[in-house]
């Protein structure tokens, strides 16, 4: 048996081998009396994140003591060798952690989720109202809902303050995608880097081409060529986004050597204030503070944060946000109990206590208060007022699809392709797949 209780999995709040933990649980064969088991598998290694959830689930065992919360959990490459084994054995878990996107929905396809589109409507959408409606929509395919919302992430621009004073430029005057140009050309000019770029690893340069086909397109336009409807992703906006992204690159705005930079070093060279800019995950200011040279980055302080910027005639909303986003995917033999676990897991006062520890961004409605970081609160109440939340491109549109549209991405903004042929190499691979 692979899943561990809680008195096998853990020791004082400090993870324990799977060996060892599994030898302990045979030791104790018998011992729990619990009526109704709930397995539950995540990719989680942080002792202090482990410690908050063993506290939650004692909470709730204490309040249901028929039901027994058995913990495993695996460091990251671990879980995604053990899923597809685990999920056709008879070890099948209750619940995992999900990315959502693409790989979540193939896991719907497969037959071996549950689809927790009744449980969210049941009581007069009792559980549904508990979440932020865009982190539903995030995990909802052809009507369905396939997990229970636990977290979102937000993608958005940070920049050095002190950078943008010397250069003349303010963050609450960009608006528009010309108002960002306009502010990297002045930028330029002061002698500063403007941007921080990640070409490297290609993932973070498909943030802009993401956020350009949103601002331009909507999510209508988008919605369709997943579905492979209409033109697809030569839609003339999905082309004009690769155009406004082409435009960015011609102006030079990335550091030298960005295109062999890896994600670290970017956030070295916005940390070590070597460039204005970055567009980036909420955490931004705490990792460029790991990842520059003196250990230290930038100071919170002279740290600022501004929304992606709208397109003039674009049909997306300055509301429509791009980040990850994380559920619980319930598989076909889960009972009632770990439902009802879920909903107790993921509701307000629980998000907020895992906000204010930092653990995450809430998807709970009306436990983004519970952010105390100010940048991440920022995102939190942005995240709040989302009309459209989009998983990451790379992510949603599964593996291969994602690989041509981050190589597209690098492609374009460093002019080696123009936007038309990135949009039919994305559509041909859209295609393959079907």
């Amino acid at each position: 048996m692979n899943f561990m209780s809680k008195s096998a999995a853990f020791g004082g709040g400090r993870i324990v081998s799977m060996a060892a933990a599994a030898g302990m649980l045979l030791a104790g064969a018998g011992a729990a009396s619990a009526a109704t088991v709930v397995k539950w598998l995540h990719l989680e290694t942080d002792p202090k994140n482990v410690a908050a959830w063993e506290g939650i689930v004692k909470k709730y065992e204490a309040q249901h003591p028929d039901v027994d919360i058995q913990m495993q959990f695996l460091e990251n490459e671990a879980f995604k060798a053990k899923l597809p084994t685990l999920l056709q054995s008879d070890d099948v878990p209750d619940f995992f952690f999900s990315w959502g996107g693409g790989v979540l929905k193939q896991q719907s396809e497969t037959g071996a989720l549950q689809d927790v589109t009744p449980a969210l409507d049941a009581d007069g959408g009792k559980l549904r109202k508990a979440y932020t409606p865009a982190s539903v929509d995030g995990l909802t395919f052809d009507g369905k809902t396939w997990a229970i919302p636990y977290k979102v992430g937000l993608v958005s621009f940070f920049y050095n303050k002190a950078l943008f004073a010397k250069a003349g430029v303010k963050a609450e005057d960009i608006k528009t995608w010309t108002d960002f140009l306009e502010a990297v050309k002045k930028i330029k000019a002061a002698g500063i880097v403007p941007i921080a770029g990640g070409g490297g690893e290609k993932w973070p340069i498909h943030f802009y081409w993401s956020y350009l086909v949103m601002r331009e397109g909507g999510q209508k336009v988008f919605e369709a060529a997943k579905k492979g409807e209409g033109e697809g992703f030569l839609d003339p906006a999905i082309i004009k986004a690769g155009d406004d992204l082409a435009e960015l690159g011609k102006l030079e705005p990335f550091q030298p050597g960005y295109l062999g930079a890896t994600w670290p070093q970017t956030l070295g060279v916005f940390g070590d204030g070597k460039a204005a800019m970055i567009l980036g995950f909420e955490a931004t200011e705490a990792n460029q503070r790991k990842n520059s040279g003196d250990g230290k980055g930038l100071a919170p302080d002279n740290i600022g944060r501004f929304v992606f910027p709208t397109v003039e005639g674009g049909a997306g909303k300055p509301t429509d946000t791009l980040g990850g986003l994380n559920g619980w995917a319930l598989t076909k033999k889960a009972s009632k109990e770990a439902i009802d676990f879920l909903a107790f897991l993921t509701n307000a006062d629980n998000e907020r206590t895992m906000a204010k520890a930092g653990m995450l961004l809430p998807v709970a409605a009306g436990a983004d208060d519970g952010v105390v970081n100010p940048l991440l609160a920022e995102s939190a109440k942005q995240l709040a007022g989302a009309t459209w939340h989009q998983n990451f491109f790379d992510q949603d549109l599964g593996a291969a699809v994602g690989r041509v549209v981050n190589d597209v991405s690098v492609e374009i903004v460093s002019g080696q392709m123009n936007s038309k042929d990135g949009a039919q190499m994305i559509q041909d691979a859209f295609e393959l797949e079907q």
